[in-house]
């Protein structure tokens, strides 16, 4: 799978971690950034891995920032995109299998490496197969009547 990686300046020592873990489960990673511990802002990388994942670019992405928080609002302000904030291995899985989630969001002051990379793996090893569909749908339809 292809998937998208970003992070802000608070996040950048548990994105390069979590690189590494996806490409040792033998994912490819297109990384956004932040590329170091300089300050970036959030939403910035935030949009462009969600617009990547609108232009088919990558499957899904996983986005990392202080608490999730801001990283998860800011790509879910992307046409499209659905990004659920996960600090546990269910709320991961039910992201992708429930909602279809196309990102996931952590926070690197609320969980460590080992936490992060357990989520992740728990995100990627499942696949949606429209659990929840009507549910989804509504979602989706709501979306585009604010966008009409």
């Amino acid at each position: 799978m292809k998937l998208a990686l970003g992070s802000d300046h608070n996040a950048f020592t548990l994105k390069e971690e979590v690189k590494k873990y996806i490409q040792e489960l033998g994912h490819e990673v297109k990384d956004f950034g932040c590329h170091s511990c300089e300050e970036t802002d959030y939403p910035d990388i935030a949009f462009e891995v969600a617009e990547s994942i609108k232009e088919e670019q990558v499957e899904r992405g996983i986005l990392i920032c202080g608490t999730g928080i801001g990283v998860a609002i800011s790509a879910n302000k992307v046409p499209g995109i659905r990004a659920a904030q996960c600090h546990d291995t269910y709320s991961a899985e039910r992201a992708q299998l429930s909602n279809n989630a196309q990102i996931i969001t952590m926070g690197s002051q609320v969980i460590g490496v080992e936490a992060a990379k357990k989520i992740v793996e728990s995100y990627l090893n499942v696949s949606w197969e429209g659990g929840s569909a009507r549910k989804v749908q509504k979602i989706i339809d709501k979306e585009q009547q604010y966008l009409s």
